[in-house]
This record gives C-alpha cells, sequence and structure tokens, in this order.
C-alpha cells in the first residue's frame, strides 16, 4: 500500500510540470526545478547500438532526475524500487505532459518504462513504439537462454574431491570493510550461508568450495574458502558485482584482563630486551627497540600474527596462569622469548 493517496502524487507532478506552481501558489521555487533537470553526469548512450532502440537518445543524470530524449522530444524521469514494488514518476516539460506507473511484483518491473511510453506515444499522437513486443522477446529469449543455462551448471566441478577440514573449521564470521559481514553457520552437517538478507544451505562443489542453490532471481553464490600458511580456514572469496571480494575471519575476542598479562618485557636468545604492549579497546603490539610497534592480531588460543606477515605466528605459553614465555614460529624454526 502507498502511503499516500495516487491523486497527492499527481498534485506533485503537476507542480513539477508547472514550475512549481500547484494552484496558483508557488510551493518549489521554479530556479531550483530548472536546476534539477541540468545533466551533470553523461550516461552510456548505448541503446541503438547494443539494441537497434534509437527512440531514447542521450541520456544524463542531473540533480536527483534523469534527463534524455524520447523521439525528439525532452523527457525527465527518475524510478523509484523496493523488492516487489516499482515506479516510474516521468514528464515532458516542453510538452507540459507527465505520466506516473507504479508496478507490483518484480518480473514486471520493466513494465513502467513499456506503459509510460506508450502513454506518451498516444497523448502525443505519434506512432506507437512496439515496446512490449520488443521486451517480451527479450523477456523470453532471456528466461530460455537462463534455463539452458543452469542445465550446464557443474561442468567444471572436479568430482571425488573432499573439502580439507571438517565442516566445523568453515563455520564463523568473515568480515569485508565494504560488504560488511558473511556469516557461515553449520546445521544438520550442512553449511549454511548468511549473507545480509540471503539465508540459503550450501552444498560441496569441489574441494574448498561450496554453493548454494541456484536461485532463480538471485542466481548462485560460490564460496571458495582459503587456507593460512598455518592450514587454517583464513578467508572466503565471492564473486560480488564486477569483483572478487574476500571476507576475512574475525579474530577471536579476548578478554582483556588476559592480554593485559600477556603485556611486559621479553627477552630474545641473544639477551635483545623488547616488549609486548597492551592498549585498552586497540590490543596487544610489539615493540621492539628502534622500530614502530607491530600491532597483535588474535588467531585462536594464544596464538597471534602480525598484519605484515602471515607466516610468522606468536604464541604466549602459560604455566598455572602465569606467563612464561612468547614463542615466534616462521618456516625456518621456532624460537623462544623468556618473559623477564
Amino acid at each position: 500500500m502507498l502511503p499516500f493517496p495516487h491523486d497527492e502524487l499527481s498534485h506533485w507532478l503537476i507542480a513539477l510540470m508547472n514550475d512549481g506552481k500547484f494552484h496558483g501558489k508557488q510551493i518549489l521555487p521554479a530556479s531550483i526545478l530548472k536546476a534539477t533537470l541540468q545533466p551533470a553526469i553523461g550516461l552510456p548512450n548505448t541503446l541503438g547500438e547494443s539494441q537497434g532502440f534509437c527512440e531514447l537518445l542521450n541520456p544524463a543524470y542531473g540533480m536527483g532526475r534523469q534527463t534524455a530524449a524520447y523521439r525528439g522530444r525532452l523527457i525527465t524521469y527518475h524510478g523509484g524500487d523496493l523488492p516487489g514494488f516499482h515506479s516510474q514518476v516521468s514528464f515532458m516539460p516542453n510538452d507540459k505532459i507527465g505520466v506516473i506507473v507504479f508496478v507490483i511484483g518484480d518480473h514486471s518491473a520493466p513494465l513502467y518504462n513499456v506503459v509510460s511510453y506508450n502513454v506518451y506515444e498516444r497523448l502525443l499522437g505519434t506512432e506507437q513504439t512496439p515496446w512490449s513486443q520488443r521486451r517480451l522477446q527479450q523477456r523470453l529469449a532471456g528466461k530460455k537462454a537462463g534455463t539452458e543455462a543452469r542445465a550446464k551448471a557443474g561442468a567444471d566441478r572436479v568430482p571425488n574431491t573432499k573439502p580439507s577440514h571438517a565442516l566445523a573449521d568453515y563455520v564463523g564470521d568473515y568480515e569485508s570493510p565494504a560488504y560488511g559481514i558473511l556469516k557461515i553457520g553449520l546445521k544438520n552437517d550442512t553449511l549454511q550461508f548468511g549473507f545480509h538478507e540471503f539465508q540459503f544451505p550450501m552444498s560441496h562443489f569441489h574441494y574448498d568450495r561450496f554453493d548454494t542453490p541456484n536461485d532463480e532471481q538471485y542466481g548462485r553464490f560460490s564460496v571458495n574458502f582459503r587456507t593460512n600458511p598455518q592450514g587454517d580456514i583464513d578467508n572466503a572469496a565471492i564473486s560480488l558485482d564486477e569483483a572478487e571480494v574476500v571476507f576475512s575471519r574475525k579474530p577471536e575476542t579476548l578478554d582483556p584482563a588476559l592480554l593485559e598479562k600477556f603485556a611486559g618485557v621479553y627477552l630474545t636468545p641473544t639477551k635483545v630486551k623488547f616488549q609486548v604492549l597492551y592498549q585498552p579497546g586497540v590490543g596487544l603490539s610489539l615493540a621492539f627497540p628502534g622500530s614502530p610497534p607491530l600491532k597483535l592480531i588474535p588467531i585462536k588460543g594464544f596464538k597471534f600474527r602480525t598484519p605484515q606477515l602471515a607466516n610468522n605466528i606468536y604464541e604466549f605459553v602459560m604455566e598455572n596462569g602465569m606467563v612464561k614465555a612468547l614463542k615466534e614460529r616462521d618456516p625456518s624454526g621456532e624460537y623462544s622469548f623468556s618473559r623477564q
């Protein structure tokens, strides 16, 4: 249900087409409305080249609305879209006619342009463009191609492979600075995919790749899990939008009182002293003489690493609740630094 009656939106459109006036009263400054029609960002002018449709030319985005030339006439428009609900408000400034279209249903969303263009052509008395037939042909061709494509899904699957880890090892929260949190759960021996409003089970594809079901609207999410040098599941990669996005496993949250215990002075085998620093809200860092502090990132248990080197692991050694040493492991071996 719309939050306001249809006729109120028509009043809004009438004011837009009459330089901000409604029933003889200036309710919007004409200069501001004029500014919204000024093109600010050029948009691709490719309909003619890509689809052979030349009725809509030179589209541009202005201050909150788009403009274009429709069959030689200036048109301005802007749509509104939510899942299941779509709308288009448009008018021709020089011809003083406008059209409002509401559409319910995602599959019929393209209809707001089809209906708008047809109404304009009828009101202007011009020959009608076969927009409905064009869009129907595209819809049927796309549906046919999608059906054929889904029948070939999984052609690159390598048979008889297994995940590198037990399913429980993949469970956790993975984070991307741009896309937020990817939640991987486990239910009835099946990994669960949770990403914003998307909630799907996942099936093993091959190696460390798991896929969601092939949803007709959203397609298939394919998650490729990756390990760190220590063999732990460290991140998850998904193709989103126009690039691969890597979600990093969120580090464990350790008790600040425990972190504070780790802070102190340590001694290398060559008798060089260095410090482990603790800062509330920030965490631990290594401070070697003459060098800037290196942040320590929690991995698992008492193990940490620095942002620069995933190969180097720092592990605090506890005995009877006391910190005795800090071990550093890298591909060359293991060193022990005693607590002073």
